[in-house]
C-alpha cells in the first residue's frame, strides 16, 4: 500500500526498523531540546503530514525502550489517525518517571502502524443474546 506523505522535517521519512516490524519508526522534529518533568505531558512535532486512504487508519504507539529504560510513554495510546486527517502528526509524550527527560531533534519517539478499519452500523434491540460471561467485568474469573 503507499500512502502520500509530506515530510517539512529534517529527516528521513518514518520507515519499520527491521523486515517485520509492524509499526514504522517516527522521529522529533524540532529546533532545540524539550525538557519534560516528571508526570509532565508535551506535544512534539513531527513534521509529517499523511493522507490515508479511506477504510484504514494510522495508529500512534508508545516505543517500548522508552518505556522501559527511561518511563517515557504516550498519552492518548493507541492515538488515531483518521483518513480525513491533514495536519501535522504530533505525538503526547508524557514522562512517568522521577527525572527530567530531554527529547532531542531526530529522536525516536512513536512508532505507526496503518490498519484497516470497519465501519459498524448500529443495530438496535431490546435483548442480547447470552454467553457463559455474561455480564462478568473487570476482574471477574478471579486471574490477576
Amino acid at each position: 500500500m503507499k500512502i502520500k506523505i509530506v515530510n517539512k522535517s529534517k529527516h528521513n521519512l518514518p520507515s519499520y526498523s527491521t523486515i517485520l516490524s509492524a509499526g514504522m519508526d517516527i522521529r522529533a522534529n524540532i529546533d532545540n531540546d524539550i525538557i519534560i518533568k516528571p508526570l509532565e505531558r508535551k506535544l512534539i512535532g513531527t513534521g509529517l503530514f499523511i493522507e490515508i486512504p479511506k477504510g484504514y487508519e494510522a495508529q500512534i504507539r508508545p516505543r517500548s525502550g522508552l518505556a522501559i529504560k527511561y518511563g517515557i510513554g504516550i498519552l492518548n495510546s493507541p492515538g488515531t489517525i483518521d483518513a480525513d486527517y491533514r495536519g501535522e502528526i504530533g505525538i503526547i509524550i508524557v514522562n512517568l518517571s522521577s527525572e527530567d527527560f530531554a527529547v532531542k531533534d531526530g529522536e525516536r519517539i512513536a512508532q505507526m502502524i496503518i490498519a484497516k478499519h470497519e465501519k459498524a452500523e448500529w443495530n438496535e434491540v431490546e435483548i442480547l443474546k447470552k454467553t457463559e460471561r455474561g455480564e462478568g467485568g473487570f476482574g471477574h474469573t478471579g486471574k490477576g
